[in-house]
């Protein structure tokens, strides 16, 4: 999958979508959004994974990937250069759910990678599953790849 300098190679079984919304007007500036699950993603989701996450199992696990406009480039927040390519088990914590759900665990990771600031969200189905759930997750993670492009806003 590919689209807005974004190539995914998600792994075999899981489920995926690359988009970017329509904007309310004509001020409004949008931002591609991949989206990947080893699950099926219901059709109406929030970019932060809302509809989604709250039908994972606990061997479940989803990933969002969202890119934010050329100004949050140069902000403190997305200063880490590269996008995360492994994560750990201790990476991930109930507090960094954008949304706490029993038994779910996420992390958030903000960076910046090719002259791009980006928002890695990433929710695994149970603290019990985890070491297994991070395999799988890094193994998403290391078939994406981003470049740069002019005029994504």
């Amino acid at each position: 999958m590919s689209g807005w300098g974004i190539d995914a190679a998600i792994p075999a079984g899981w489920d995926a979508r690359l988009y970017r919304r329509v904007p309310g007007d004509a001020m409004e500036q949008t931002f591609p959004v991949l989206h990947a699950a080893n699950f099926p993603l219901p059709a109406n989701r929030g970019d932060f994974g809302s509809g989604a996450v709250e039908v994972m199992g606990p061997t479940h696990l989803f990933v969002s990937l969202l890119e934010y406009g050329d100004a949050s480039v140069s902000t403190p927040l997305f200063a880490k250069y590269g996008m995360p390519k492994r994560l750990s088990p201790q990476d991930f914590r109930p507090d960094q759910l954008q949304r706490p759900i029993p038994g779910q665990l996420g992390v958030q990771r903000f960076f910046t990678d090719s002259g791009r600031a980006f928002c890695l969200y990433a929710v695994l189905g149970s603290y019990a599953a985890r070491l297994m759930l991070i395999g799988r997750l890094n193994a998403a993670l290391a078939g994406i790849t981003l470049t740069a492009i002019g005029g994504v806003g």
